[in-house]
């Protein structure tokens, strides 16, 4: 089996430095988690690596879609396991980076989605209904896929009611087909801090992001005719500015609503990654586990340690 290392964790988690230390080690190359720095122009909100931060080390799904493109799990699914054989067929360790959980299941996992017809009518229709009445719908349609899906996760709903609408299996029956074995000999690394310190830098950074521009490059978009229906404004940074430039909240409430769910999130994550999927945690402030973390990583690779 092709080795995989993933790093996993919140935003704020110490993920992105692990991962660039551990590339410049073994010799590897980077593969995105994250469902939003997928899309040019997404770069503030999404905290997307600079070409700064990835100290030559090469990276894969990042700016690859205009702001106007869909993006779900499946084309992850193709995309990541494609960077993983490129990678791997260099003699290069491949590694995947984020926090896109079911993303990055999909991946290792031998979940098999079927290629649904796009239907174009339906997508359109889709765009121009909200978040609850495509909830409900779901709930009619496939209850168990909308009992794992949250009301406002708008890009996982409408795919469901895209598997449904296309004539095949709901998507709650294809999940029940899957055997859930790995494909690939994978060691997961979880980022974790202390929570309250986490929560800190959470709104410590979505400041950051403000002050570094993020309304304008929201604006950016707008202009764009990008809308707030789109798939790249669905991501938690994003999302927030719709009832600002309808005029209904404050760029301060903005802000307390993005610090909010980010946190939220956060919390989330922890729970999902611990359900999910057998995570090696490590606690980024505590240096002797970080070093002890990157000897089992060592032992894990073998003998096929590249630059130190």
């Amino acid at each position: 089996m092709k080795k995989v290392l993933i790093i996993v964790g919140p935003t704020g988690s110490g993920k992105t430095g692990l991962s660039i230390k551990l590339a410049k080690k073994f010799d590897g190359e980077i593969i995105s988690g994250d469902s939003i720095q997928v899309y040019q122009g997404l770069n503030i909100g999404s905290a997307k690596i600079t070409e700064a931060e990835m100290e030559g080390i090469r990276h894969y799904g990042i700016d690859i879609l205009s702001s106007k493109d869909s993006y779900n799990v499946y084309d992850f699914q193709k995309s990541a396991r494609k960077y993983i054989d490129e990678i791997s067929d260099k003699n290069k360790l491949p590694m995947i980076v984020g926090g896109t959980g079911l993303y990055i299941k999909a991946c290792i996992y031998d979940y098999v989605f079927k290629d649904e017809e796009i239907d174009l009518k339906k997508i359109v229709e889709y765009e121009k209904r909200g978040n609850e009445d495509l909830y409900n719908e779901l709930l009619k349609v496939d209850k168990k896929s909308a009992e794992k899906i949250h009301l406002n996760n708008r890009k996982r709903v409408i795919r469901a009611l895209l598997i449904h609408h296309s004539g095949n299996k709901s998507k709650s029956e294809m999940e029940s087909t899957q055997k859930k074995e790995l494909l690939y000999d994978a060691f997961i690394v979880g980022c974790t801090i202390d929570r309250k310190i986490l929560y800190e830098r959470i709104n410590q950074r979505v400041a950051d992001m403000v002050n570094a521009g993020l309304k304008d490059e929201i604006k950016a978009l707008l202009n764009q005719e990008v809308t707030f229906n789109h798939h790249s404004m669905q991501g938690i940074g994003y999302k927030e500015w719709k009832e600002y430039f309808e005029g209904k909240i404050s760029e301060e409430e903005v802000i307390g609503l993005i610090q909010k769910h980010t946190r939220n999130f956060a919390k989330r994550q922890y729970t999902w990654f611990n359900n999910q999927m057998k995570i090696n945690w490590v606690d980024m402030q505590n240096e002797k586990e970080v070093e002890e973390m990157i000897n089992k990583i060592e032992v894990w690779y073998g003998s096929k340690i590249g630059k130190s």
